[in-house]
């Protein structure tokens, strides 16, 4: 199929479909050469600054940038919110949503970020991380106490959350007809998941359901965000609506999970900065990490189902090289990613 644009090659994936060249999923929506398959947009129903170099979520954790991240932001583990799962109610902020025009601020949104919907698929969501929001309030070890002991206050708590946000999924689907519906939750560990399967059909399953009925009832594709070792929980996210995933991280095995889960799942990664970076960076090989990028999409996009994303390529803020090696393996994921097919549509 000669000119399709990256959105409709990218929704090629919803329910495990062969797209006509292996797409670069970009999670918040960088471009290169023009082309930007996704794109995050987020409705300003609530102040929060945790992603704008700290401050505080709309639950009222605090979160700090740090210069070992490039100022990527994360909860402050020096202070515990809520010490006690049952004290919930006590502490937890239930924050006014903002007032504002939604018509207008899509339209804004879309001039501001240079949005085209032709060309780029536009993803909203609804904005709560159940099981990361528990390990921020409660500190790690906290939450994953609260969750052996008290599940019945968990599950009350994260009930609220989604009571109190609920009511606004139906404006953000209504105004910014998204193509994707998107959400996610780290709830695994590089090689094993946190907590048991048992927990996550108890606690979490019920949860990410009502987080996901409203677009699955329009027919629109669900996308999770899940770092770590899947296997555990993937019947549980095709069970709530889940249609396409990320970042896949190379501990999971990309052609088994197709075969797995053929013609219901996409899976979005497979490349993992950890794995590739040099011993000697700043020092690498520019080869070597085209090399690298090849590698990845021979093994994962046989079949289709697959979308290349580059996990975890940070570094320490101010780094003067990072951005020449994205450039270099988005590049090459580009490129080769459409030879892969036969695609000749450029």
């Amino acid at each position: 199929m000669a000119g399709i644009t990256p959105k409709e090659n990218f929704l090629k994936l919803a329910h495990g479909g062969h797209p006509e060249y292996v797409p670069v999923f970009t999670m918040m929506g960088t471009p290169y050469l023009g082309e930007v398959a996704d794109v995050m947009m987020v409705p300003p129903l609530y102040d929060s600054t945790q992603f704008v170099d700290g401050g505080t979520d709309m639950w009222g954790v605090k979160y700090i940038a740090a210069e070992g991240t490039a100022r990527a932001t994360m909860p402050d583990t020096g202070i515990v919110l809520l010490p006690e799962i049952e004290d919930w109610s006590k502490v937890l902020k239930f924050p006014k949503a903002n007032e504002f025009d939604w018509e207008k601020t899509y339209e804004k949104q879309l001039n501001d970020f240079h949005i085209d919907r032709e060309r780029s698929a536009v993803k909203v969501g609804p904005g709560l991380m159940p099981f990361q929001e528990l390990v921020a309030l409660m500190g790690f070890e906290g939450g994953l106490t609260a969750l052996y002991t008290d599940p019945d206050e968990v599950k009350a708590m994260l009930n609220a959350m989604v009571d109190h946000i609920e009511p606004y999924f139906e404006k953000m689907l209504d105004v910014y007809k998204p193509d994707i519906w998107s959400l996610g939750d780290d709830t695994c560990a590089k090689t094993t998941p946190f907590f048991s399967p048992a927990i996550y059909e108890d606690v979490f399953l019920p949860i990410y359901k009502r987080l996901t009925r409203p677009a699955v009832e329009r027919g629109i594709p669900v996308a999770f965000h899940i770092c770590g070792k899947i296997d555990e929980f993937t019947d549980y996210m095709v069970d709530f609506g889940v249609q396409i995933t990320d970042p896949i991280q190379e501990i999971n095995s990309v052609p088994r999970l197709k075969e797995r889960y053929k013609g219901k799942m996409s899976f979005c990664g497979g490349w993992e900065w950890a794995l590739h970076m040099p011993g000697d960076y700043p020092n690498y090989d520019e080869e070597a990490l085209r090399q690298s990028v090849r590698d990845i999409i021979d093994k994962n996009a046989p079949g289709g189902a697959y979308a290349f994303y580059h996990s975890g390529l940070v570094s320490y803020f101010g780094d003067p090289v990072i951005e020449e090696v994205k450039r270099i393996v988005r590049d090459e994921a580009h490129w080769y990613g459409r030879k892969v097919y036969g695609y000749t549509g450029d």
